[in-house]
């Protein structure tokens, strides 16, 4: 890189965008960014909404087969 450290080249790389890409353009392209944010926690939510639901599902079908087993433990007693 020569005799220029990164730090030199991100204000050089921020000047051109800013020269040639405009306000307009990046004010945009930071809309996106957080839409696509926004999108993803979005599907976070869904997945954790989907996996509670499971669980509750499982968790009804593990207590209706005790409660079967309960019943014919003790028609087998009876």
């Amino acid at each position: 890189m020569g005799a220029f450290s990164i730090w030199h080249w991100l204000i050089v790389l921020a000047v051109v965008l800013l020269l040639f890409g405009g306000s307009g353009k990046i004010s945009s392209l930071m809309g996106d960014v957080a839409k696509g944010i926004k999108s993803f926690k979005k599907g976070l939510q869904e997945d954790d909404e989907k996996t509670e639901e499971a669980t509750k599902a499982i968790e009804d079908k593990a207590k209706d087969t005790a409660t079967k087993t309960v019943e014919e433990k003790t028609k087998a007693e009876g």
